[in-house]
């Protein structure tokens, strides 16, 4: 979590949007049901989302892990296009699709209206670290290309083991000590934003008008643009997944996980919890910080991560 200047967005924003009210929101979604995809996802929940504003004129290209159980060949649940990649070549697999839908526009061998939006779809192991390089290098060409991030802060697809989104104390697979995880969760909004791309935004699935809007300003720019959703994940956290828009609900309200969006060089928080809710709320729901609170409630620990909250949020509104 990064400690960055930004005031609640302008009213104005709010009124160019189409997506007001709840009801504005897409009725259906555009990807096909029945995937072999957990219970309560709410990595899925986010891309059911994204996908119906993003619309089937699209391909997805999917980087290795969670997302790739959404496809058993030869089919996909995608109205659209979709390409899997290795978990650190999601970008340069964008880069190859985007230069051959422009040569072949250029060469007039395919109808502009035709033009697809490119999209790369990744798990925070790639986001965060096996695949930062290749974006990095993809933002400083100036790629064409969204990049959606399902952030579930682990490898959820081999058994949740830490990776750079890991909270700190959270306990994974690979970080079954005392406090759980000793590192901090890895600041990609502020990494993307030092490359100065077109856009940059935090989602969760559990604030789709939020989200929405989101995907339609991103919609609207050209260049490298990340959508961050945050992905509950009943698997990998120990929740029972009926709860799942319940934890992402908290995690905006007790503040963990800070909407905001990166445009023209500034950085706009969308929603401000100005009466945040403590953030143990949000972790006793979770297996994952259960040794918090079991069999002795570590007061030391809770307390260090409601004040990296309280000094983030403090900073945003000073």
């Amino acid at each position: 979590m990064s400690e960055t200047q930004s005031r609640a967005a302008p009213v104005s924003e709010a009124k160019v949007t189409v997506y007001r009210r709840m009801k504005d929101l897409p009725s259906t979604h555009l990807l096909g049901s029945g995937t072999a995809m957990c219970a309560g996802c709410g990595g899925l929940e986010a891309l059911h989302e994204v996908y119906d504003v993003i619309g089937a004129k699209s391909i997805f290209i999917n980087a290795a892990g969670c997302m790739t159980l959404l496809s058993v060949y030869p089919f996909t649940p995608f109205r659209g296009s979709w390409l899997y990649t290795a978990m650190a070549s999601a970008p340069a697999g964008a880069q190859g699709v985007r230069d051959a839908l422009d040569i072949l526009k250029q060469k007039k061998r395919m109808p502009a209206e035709e033009d697809m939006e490119v999209v790369v779809l990744t798990g925070d192991g790639s986001a965060y670290g096996m695949g930062l390089s290749s974006t990095s290098g993809a933002m400083e060409r100036g790629l064409d290309f969204l990049y959606l991030c399902y952030d579930n802060e682990g490898y959820g697809n081999t058994g949740q083991q830490f990776s750079g989104a890991t909270p700190h104390a959270a306990r994974t697979a690979t970080s079954k000590g005392k406090h759980g995880f000793a590192g901090y969760k890895k600041d990609l909004f502020s990494i993307w934003a030092a490359h100065k791309p077109a856009y940059v935004a935090t989602v969760i699935g559990a604030e789709p008008l939020d989200l929405a809007r989101k995907i339609e300003k991103a919609k609207g720019l050209e260049g490298p643009r990340l959508i961050i959703a945050m992905a509950p994940c009943p698997t990998g956290w120990d929740f029972d997944p009926q709860i799942t828009v319940e934890v992402g609900r908290l995690a905006v309200r007790t503040g963990v996980w800070p909407l905001k969006e990166y445009v023209d060089g500034k950085i706009v928080h969308t929603k401000v919890p100005h009466e945040r809710v403590a953030v143990e709320n949000y972790l006793k729901l979770q297996g994952r910080f259960r040794h918090l609170f079991e069999p002795h409630r570590d007061d030391a620990m809770l307390g260090e991560i409601q004040a990296r909250v309280d000094a983030y949020w403090a900073d945003v509104t000073a």
